[in-house]
């Protein structure tokens, strides 16, 4: 699939190989185009970032020292973590005043469907004695 006008990618999640981090930010220059591409990476991805970082240096842009000197991932390593990637709890990106927000919308939605129903039942209920009285 190409995407048209990308000029940004943000990885929430590290790639587990160069290629594929290749593939993901590749959205982004197509065609002669430039683009950004912002990673997020945790103490548990230090072994994956090393092959990464090797292919942003190749690609001319700058790579902070420090990852430069992290170990070098083994093949044995390597091919686990491709095969079964690391598991990670699930992010949102949506700001919490939207997520506050829709809870209070759902909770008076919620309130407002009990009220409609305990006026329907009252209704019917009152109903209900007058014809059971005649």
């Amino acid at each position: 699939i190409d995407f048209k006008g990308v000029n940004m990618v943000i990885n929430y999640d590290l790639p587990t190989s160069a290629v594929e981090y290749i593939h993901r930010i590749g959205r982004t220059g197509r065609a002669g185009h430039t683009g950004k591409a912002v990673t997020f990476f945790t103490e548990d991805d230090k072994p994956l970032l090393r092959s990464i970082a090797n292919v942003i240096q190749r690609a001319g842009c700058p790579v902070p020292d420090y990852i430069k000197h992290f170990p070098k991932l083994q093949s044995k390593q390597k091919k686990k973590l491709i095969k079964k990637p690391l598991t990670r709890e699930s992010i949102c990106t949506t700001p919490q005043c939207f997520l506050k927000k829709a809870k209070r919308k759902t909770k008076t939605t919620k309130e407002n469907i009990k009220e409609k129903k305990k006026v329907k039942e009252d209704k019917n209920g009152s109903k209900l004695q007058t014809a059971s009285k005649s």
